[in-house]
């Protein structure tokens, strides 16, 4: 009797997991990284792996280039374990914040370079946004995000609902102070800053939601048989107008992380693949609950990861 095949899904980091060397090993060491790479650096009309290979980890780590560079990493991974892996398929893609635009990419509803254009223009049009209005982020460990929401201060607000526990915060940067001493004082365990250069999910992005929204609109999305989970609703959404629209959305309004999982527990799904820069996501899967195995392939020796081997012999089979 033929074992049935499993439920599979791939998730993309965000903003914040880039370092200077990331995907170099990947680089190196197979044909499909290289090409998106290459292919990346032909789209910009620039050496832009060089960034991502040798930094200075202060020029990537600006919005215009992070973004990009995670994209374009994450990318090259994923080409990677397609390439080395091709009977895996996914059942669904989600990405936190800018990695549901790798989503995009590998769940076949936008090319590789569609994405880059539209990464290119969300990442230029953001970093315009934090330089006008000056803003950062925190990460508040220990309190739920309905609390966290009651207790901020003006002009700071919730951006992340990644996992129980764990809520991001963003706002003008005048204001955090407040906001941390007023959320340690009500009992939140720490108020940790992120390596990112503006408040993002919050109305101090609504310029570059208001520019970026032509080119959304504007973008032929291609028909998928993968699922999609979508940051702003946390759940599952397919129709081509929703999906523009909800990654409009998404500029301006908190990301919903927890509750798309939840919503692919509901679904069964049995196996999370973390394709991209860090391990954030696959620790989020953890505080979460979700059953099943998380893979994180973020080096070339995560590809030799003994629960993918067996996974690939299984489907395979």
């Amino acid at each position: 009797m033929p074992k049935k095949r499993q439920k599979i899904a791939f998730l993309f980091p965000g903003q914040g997991a880039q370092y200077p060397g990331m995907g170099k090993d990947f680089y190196e060491s197979f044909p499909a990284a290289k090409e998106i790479f290459e292919e990346a650096d032909e789209f910009l009309s620039m050496h832009f792996s060089k960034l991502i290979f040798e930094g200075p980890e202060q020029e990537l780590t600006l919005t215009k280039n992070s973004q990009m560079a995670i994209y374009i990493t994450s990318s090259a991974m994923l080409r990677t374990l397609e390439s080395q892996f091709p009977h895996i398929v996914p059942t669904v893609c989600a990405g936190l914040s800018l990695g549901e635009y790798t989503a995009l990419f590998a769940s076949g509803r936008v090319s590789f370079t569609e994405g880059l254009a539209l990464v290119q223009a969300r990442g230029q049009y953001m970093n315009d946004a934090c330089e006008k209005a000056q803003g950062t982020m925190r990460v508040v460990l220990g309190m739920d995000d309905v609390t966290v929401a009651e207790l901020l201060p003006k002009n700071v607000w919730v951006a992340n609902v990644n996992c129980p526990g764990q809520v991001v915060i963003a706002g003008l940067t005048a204001a955090m102070p407040e906001a941390e001493e007023i959320l340690k004082a009500k009992g939140a365990k720490r108020v940790l800053p992120l390596d990112v250069s503006g408040a993002f999910h919050t109305p101090l992005m609504q310029t570059a939601q208001e520019r970026l929204k032509p080119q959304l609109l504007s973008t032929d999305l291609k028909d998928s048989k993968i699922d999609f989970v979508m940051n702003v609703p946390g759940d599952y959404v397919n129709d081509h107008g929703q999906i523009r629209n909800y990654l409009i959305e998404q500029v301006v309004s908190p990301t919903r992380w927890k509750s798309g999982i939840e919503a692919m527990m509901q679904k069964g799904i049995e196996i999370y693949f973390e394709i991209g820069p860090g391990k954030s996501l696959t620790g989020m899967n953890r505080k979460i609950g979700a059953p099943g195995v998380s893979i994180n392939i973020e080096k070339v020796t995560d590809l030799d990861n003994a629960l993918l081997r067996e996974l690939y012999a299984v489907v395979e089979g």
